[in-house]
């Protein structure tokens, strides 16, 4: 799958839209807590900047759902922008209205105009032609470098690229497609993914398409229970996801007749409560008692997937594997994260998706230890699940 890519393009005097995911994670106070996104945009940005182009950023910000709501503001996010570059940073207050007419109208070569969030029009998440065009007439040369934003068939991403003769792959996208698409069509073997996380629903084409082309899917998180649950074990007070029981059936049916050999924990620690406070304990995924809940893998599994994440040539890995977030069931992810780690130093390719994902390397320091970190979260979920993502489609083939 190539795509025309940014670095094909020469800038000079051009007027560059660029899609941007800076969809960012904030606390309370609206202050940026986790800013990868933005540094991951930086060198799309710098080699428009230094080849003599001008670029209009466009991004959306959580879910205002086609109305203006300030705390989904843009303007932190710009502002943290003009901290990574030395270039002007300026700000639009609309997307489409005056402000932003006027200021693309006097951007010089050399600065970025911000625009507010996309989502505070209807039109942008409704694909409206009349939005995705007044878009379109900010830029010369369109560019999407948002893979986060690529499953979905919005005005940004589909409707004003369109309008374009030729529609540039960033540097990011461009990286994300060859890293991912390596892994579903030409992976080095032993391949093997992880997946992660709560809830079985989300994943289940990820799980089947994956089935068919993995060694080896090692499944952890709370959606394990699930699984368990599915296969008639009792599973004490643990996270269920009772609609996906039946899908759940399905999968562990599929894995016996599958190329990869789908692998469950066989033990887990397990808690009287959701915290810290609580008395814990390692058991057999056979053995969870009423009353207590999983939130971590066991140390037997731990060793299990370790071993076999070591003798992998490429790997995958989405959602963490217990309740990371405090620190007495980290130990899962951990020890896989540290695997994975040592199996790239050893030569393999490691890809590893999604926020909860990112979160979890950032807070144990191996982020920059893999040899790519994607951003995509659902987008690289959909597309590891085989499915064809409208705003990579709507780039321009190679």
């Amino acid at each position: 799958m190539k795509k025309v890519s940014l670095a094909q393009l020469d800038p000079r005097g051009k007027r560059v839209l660029m899609r941007v995911d800076f969809n960012i994670p904030m606390d309370q106070n609206r202050a940026i807590t986790d800013d990868t996104r933005i540094r991951a945009a930086l060198p799309s940005i710098r080699h428009v900047l230094q080849g003599g182009g001008s670029l209009v950023l466009m991004s959306h910000l959580g879910r205002p759902k086609g109305q203006i709501k300030p705390e989904f503001t843009l303007r932190p996010a710009a502002d943290r922008l003009a901290e990574l570059v030395t270039a002007p940073v300026k700000f639009a207050v609309d997307t489409v209205g005056p402000d932003a007419e006027a200021k693309r109208k006097g951007l010089q070569a050399g600065e970025i105009l911000m625009l507010e969030n996309l989502r505070f029009h209807a039109g942008e998440t409704a694909n409206d032609a009349a939005f995705a065009a007044a878009l379109a007439a900010h830029g010369d040369v369109y560019v999407n470098d948002a893979f986060g934003a690529a499953h979905r068939a919005h005005a940004s991403t589909v409707g004003a690229a369109l309008r374009f003769e030729r529609r540039y792959a960033g540097l990011l996208m461009e990286r994300e497609i060859t890293f991912l698409g390596g892994l579903l069509d030409a992976p080095a073997r032993p391949f093997t993914a992880i997946l992660g996380g709560a809830k079985v629903e989300g994943k289940v084409e990820v799980i089947n398409n994956l089935l068919e082309r993995v060694d080896h899917l090692l499944l952890g998180g709370g959606m394990i229970y699930t699984f368990l649950k599915a296969s008639g074990l009792n599973i004490g007070d643990s996270l269920l996801d009772a609609p996906s029981l039946e899908v759940a059936a399905a999968i562990l049916d599929k894995a016996r007749q599958t190329r990869g050999k789908l692998v469950l924990p066989t033990d887990v620690t397990i808690s009287t409560d959701f915290s810290a406070n609580g008395e814990r304990r390692q058991v057999l995924v056979s053995d969870i008692p009423d009353g207590w809940q999983g939130l971590d893998i066991g140390p037997q599994t731990i060793d299990t997937f370790s071993e076999i994440v070591a003798r992998s040539r490429a790997l995958f890995w989405n959602g963490p594997l217990g309740v990371f977030e405090i620190p007495v069931f980290a130990a899962g992810t951990q020890a896989i994260g540290d695997a994975v780690v040592a199996a790239t130093a050893q030569g393999a390719t490691s890809v590893v998706g999604g926020g909860d994902s990112i979160a979890a390397l950032n807070k144990l320091g191996l982020a920059d230890r893999i040899s790519h970190v994607s951003t995509g979260g659902g987008a690289s979920l959909e597309f590891m699940g085989g499915r064809e993502l409208p705003g990579v489609a709507a780039l321009s083939e190679a």
